[in-house]
This record gives structure tokens, C-alpha cells and sequence, in this order.
């Protein structure tokens, strides 16, 4: 008998330290892949921008190493990470743009595939997008 109470007490101790093992991040922040993972978001996303037909004529006259840094600043702050937006808010920022719903889609179709290539787990790619989805208003001209 004691030898079922020992085997039963190790086989727990082994589900309890497999389980701990495979924790995920609790953060979006961290599920992102903290500094590192938002950089690499935001760098892959200009690319896709560039090459997005819809939407590239959008950033034309764009200062991109400020957006660049103002987008880092945005997803890092609204992934609850270490950062604070700096920038203008969406509506100064977008004001006489003339965006589109079609071209506000583009860029969150863009923005989610550029996750989905990295890795992101889908859960975290959805609290950003449901942090990131109140700037519509701001930004879509009705």
C-alpha cells in the first residue's frame, strides 16, 4: 500500500511540474514577446503596409521612423507593457486623411497576419485588437 502512495505522490509531483513548465505568459505585453516581439511587429507590419496596395498610398508622405516609433509606444502601451504613448491622439493624427473602413480593415487584416506569421497565439492577438478596436472612431472618416 505504501508503495501506491508513493507512486501516486510522484506521479502528481510530475503532472504539477509539467504543468508549471508550460505556463504562458500572463501578459499580452509578454505574449507579444515583450520590447523584442513589438519591434519585430511593427517592423514586419510597415512591410506589409509597403506592399498593401489598399493601404500604402495612406503613408506615402509618412515620417516612418517616427510612426515606427509611435508604433512601438502604441501596441507596447495598449499591450500593457513598460511604455506611454507620447504621440498625437488618433483623431489629430488621422484628421483630413479621409481613411475608409475598407482601408482601416486593411490594416488590421495586415496587422493580424503579421501576429499570426510571428507566432502570436491567437488570445493575445485578440486582446490587443480588442484594446486597439475603440480607435475606429477616431480614425475612420464617417
Amino acid at each position: 500500500m505504501h508503495r501506491h502512495h508513493t507512486a501516486a505522490a510522484l506521479l502528481a509531483l510530475a503532472l504539477v511540474a509539467g504543468c508549471a513548465s508550460r505556463t504562458v505568459p500572463s501578459s499580452t505585453y509578454a505574449q507579444l514577446g515583450g520590447a523584442a516581439g513589438v519591434e519585430g511587429i511593427v517592423d514586419d507590419l510597415l512591410n506589409a503596409i509597403v506592399d498593401d496596395e489598399r493601404i500604402n498610398q495612406q503613408f506615402a508622405n509618412a515620417d516612418i521612423l517616427r510612426l515606427r516609433e509611435k508604433l512601438i509606444e502604441r501596441i507596447c502601451a495598449e499591450s500593457d507593457g513598460p511604455c506611454t504613448y507620447t504621440g498625437l491622439t488618433m483623431e489629430e493624427s488621422h484628421a483630413g486623411r479621409h481613411i475608409t473602413d475598407a482601408q482601416f480593415n486593411a490594416l488590421v487584416e495586415d496587422l493580424i497576419q503579421v501576429m499570426t506569421a510571428r507566432g502570436i497565439p491567437v488570445r493575445a492577438q485578440n486582446r490587443l485588437l480588442l484594446r486597439l478596436a475603440p480607435m475606429h472612431g477616431d480614425i475612420v472618416t464617417p
